[in-house]
């Protein structure tokens, strides 16, 4: 039977919610971008081609600060292609689905703004969206793997006020990548293999990362397999592109954009017979290639002390996924060792652990684990906080099981000023998914910051950590500044 029905209030808070917080997002980004003066970075900045319109002007003005930083190589992809060879590093999912909406339901507004300002504005409504929609679907991913659904909904809520919130909002793919992947977990749980089997494919054509669900799939398998004996494609594209045989690429490509490949040394598609190095690898991997020559990508290659300042930025995001792995281990170290794959006296007896520490959680920790020790070690550092925020489920369960945990705020099944005595771990473990699973519709995270001066010094942590970061990210990222 479907633990969310259709008339969940929980369900109804979280879409509300979601949709306030882009509401509040868009408006604020907006205000800081008229307020600061953009920064003059060393950005990808491709030249605009035609005179803006004042339509054109306006947008620019509303949500140009949603276009900065890698945004502008997923609107230029869109509207001229992967022209550059270091354009092959961003997946084509995300800004085919971009040039679509622009040339499809945006087709009736091209008297009014140009094609990029079209573009634009797609991907500010496609990311208002699918982040919308991603809230939704963990929500109903955390009823399904948690069996609480309280701790579903305060990681669904916290989910809108992400750290990675900016990426979220501005022409990235982190918003279509969370939904994506949220919905193949979530299909997966359910047993409908083939549904979230596309869905993950999907997925891996929105990010690199998108192939590491994979191991979901291949879990999913192993698990079913040994509890019976217990019981009883972008990379051809760019090859074909950038290592065939040379064409007149000149006399297609606008003069600007020509010029600006020879001002900052990006590469085009072969001409007069020039590969680049990494055609004649024993297996050409464009993607790769890009990291190490365009971003310097590389295991521990961000290990400098001038990125002190970086990983200052990653640290609380790698304290709270450390801190999920070690209390998941500490919790079920024997469960760890089996891999999960040895069925529980619990589970048979029908009584499973409930909440973060459930044995379903295992292979979500895992791929949070994984996704964090590779960010840490062979990433720009900075990004682990949008990395993990759009990829893993982890981070948000996590923090939402600490809140629920230590939070006396949240004991209280009555009204604001009722405090329930606090709950020993034994008697957590003991409750049924019903029990679990009932509670208040109030928003959580609303309540916690109308008391935010009778909260827990933990639960400050955690709300500063993620409202300090949505704010900043706005401020910073929208203005061309350095952010994650």
């Amino acid at each position: 039977m479907e633990l969310v029905s259709r008339q969940d209030p929980h369900l109804r808070e979280v879409v509300w919610f979601a949709v306030c917080c882009r509401a509040l997002t868009l408006l604020l980004q907006a205000l800081f971008n008229l307020l600061i003066p953009d920064h003059a970075a060393d950005a990808f900045s491709p030249p605009r081609l035609s005179e803006p319109g004042l339509w054109d002007l306006l947008l620019e003005r509303l949500l140009g600060g949603l276009s900065h930083w890698d945004a502008e190589h997923f609107l230029f992809i869109a509207e001229r292609g992967y022209l550059y060879e270091h354009n092959c590093a961003f997946f084509p999912l995300y800004p085919l689905s971009v040039r679509a909406v622009a040339e499809g339901a945006l087709w009736p507004l091209r008297w009014l703004l140009g094609l990029r300002s079209r573009l634009l504005l797609s991907a500010v409504l496609l990311n208002s969206l699918f982040s919308v929609l991603a809230a939704t679907v963990l929500y109903k991913l955390g009823c399904v793997v948690l069996q609480c659904r309280r701790v579903a909904f305060l990681a669904a809520v916290l989910f809108s006020v992400s750290p990675a919130n900016v990426f979220m909002a501005a022409a990235y793919s982190e918003s279509m990548f969370a939904f994506l992947a949220f919905s193949a977990m979530w299909q997966l749980e359910k047993g409908q293999s083939w549904l979230s089997g596309l869905l993950f494919c999907l997925a891996s054509g929105v990010r690199a990362n998108g192939l590491i669900n994979a191991g979901f799939f291949l879990y999913s398998r192993g698990k079913c397999f040994a509890f019976r004996l217990q019981v009883g494609s972008g990379s051809y594209y760019a090859y074909v592109r950038f290592c065939g045989p040379g064409t007149s690429l000149e006399q297609t490509v606008p003069k600007p954009l020509l010029q600006l490949a020879l001002d900052k040394g990006y590469r085009l598609a072969a001409t007069k017979g020039v590969k680049p190095p990494w055609c004649s690898q024993r297996f050409p991997m464009v993607y790769s290639y890009i990291q190490d020559a365009y971003w310097n990508v590389g295991f521990l290659r961000y290990f400098e002390l001038r990125q002190i300042p970086n990983f200052l930025l990653a640290l609380p995001v790698t304290l709270l996924g450390s801190w999920a792995t070690w209390t998941y281990i500490i919790a079920n170290p024997r469960h760890c060792l089996t891999l999960g794959l040895e069925r529980r006296k619990s589970e048979e007896e029908g009584k499973p652990r409930l909440g973060f520490c459930c044995p379903a959680v295992f292979v979500y920790v895992v791929h949070a684990t994984v996704l964090l020790v590779f960010g840490f070690l062979c990433m720009h550092v900075q990004v682990l906080t949008r990395f993990l925020g759009s990829s893993s489920p982890v981070l948000y369960w996590f923090t939402a099981h600490l809140l629920q945990e230590y939070e006396p705020l949240l004991w209280s099944e009555g009204t604001d000023n009722q405090t329930a005595a606090p709950r020993s771990e034994k008697s957590l473990l003991d409750k049924s998914p019903g029990s679990c699973g009932r509670g208040t519709s109030e928003n959580p995270v609303v309540r916690l910051l109308l008391d935010c001066r009778l909260i827990t010094p933990l639960s400050k942590c955690i709300l500063g950590f993620f409202l300090s970061y949505w704010l900043l990210g706005l401020v910073l990222h929208c203005n061309f500044l350095p952010w994650t």
